[in-house]
């Protein structure tokens, strides 16, 4: 079809990081990326450098078609591309001393397999409002924090903590060494959402709405709570969810303000 590759929603070309050394600079410089996209069998020292750079921050790496490159941009990209993002990723170590610096009780949330960049933006606009302090995020299988993401979030993408992290169950195990723990929504849990005390540090997990958490991830988690519903329908929206669980977190910790 002709013209179907020339629209990327939610990708400028002020994003586009072209060649392979202006790629190592960008990384270098400490310049946020979304993404890396290699042609398939490029070599050399500077690729190299680039997976090194790439597994150190943690930026996901894609192998791809010699056409995908040139729909992006008809210039010399030397076999790779680099999609810059428009948010900066923090360490979430890093995140959690500062928060626990400040005299913060921590409340994050965790994103597992949530695509849909519109639903990412309601989240952190709700956790922004509800006073949550990062959102974790894997570096694969999770919307691209683009113009559309941060467009739906009414610019608290760009007032709350971002960590990337290349697994989430590496993430759960440095939360609970530090104390959070961590509670999944689940629609079939005995336990009410209610009936936690969000009062302690603790970090909440919202899964798709196809397949919810990973059951891996589920497994390590320390409660699994539901959301109580008036009928039978399926489930609520993720966003939505996760704004209810939330404002229930904000309002136990308001009412146990002396």
């Amino acid at each position: 079809m002709e013209g179907f590759h020339k629209k990327r929603p939610g990708i400028n070309k002020s994003q586009l990081i072209i060649g392979r050394q202006p790629i190592i600079e960008a990384i270098q410089s400490g310049r946020p990326i979304d993404k890396i996209l290699f042609q398939r069998n490029v070599s050399g020292d500077a690729i190299g450098t680039i997976r090194q750079l790439a597994r150190e921050q943690n930026i996901p790496i894609q192998q791809v078609p010699p056409e995908k490159l040139q729909s992006f941009t008809k210039a010399n990209h030397q076999g790779t591309i680099a999609i810059a993002g428009l948010v900066q990723y923090m360490d979430l170590q890093q995140v959690i001393d500062h928060v626990m610096g400040n005299g913060e009780t921590p409340l994050f949330v965790i994103l597992d397999g949530i695509t849909d960049v519109r639903n990412i933006g309601a989240i952190a606009r709700s956790a922004v409002c509800c006073g949550a302090q990062a959102i974790i995020i894997p570096d694969k299988g999770v919307g691209a924090l683009n113009e559309e993401a941060l467009k739906s979030s009414a610019g608290a993408l760009e007032r709350i903590n971002i960590c990337r992290v290349n697994s989430l169950m590496k993430a759960v195990d440095t939360l609970h060494l530090n104390g959070i723990k961590v509670f999944a929504t689940e629609m079939t849990a005995s336990k009410m959402l209610y009936e936690l005390d969000y009062t302690e540090p603790c970090c909440l997990v919202m899964g798709n709405e196809e397949n919810g958490v990973f059951p891996a991830l589920m497994k390590i988690c320390d409660e699994k709570i539901k959301i109580p519903m008036a009928g039978s329908f399926e489930s609520f929206n993720v966003s939505v969810a996760t704004g209810i669980v939330l404002y229930e977190a904000m309002k136990s910790r308001m009412g146990n303000r002396k």
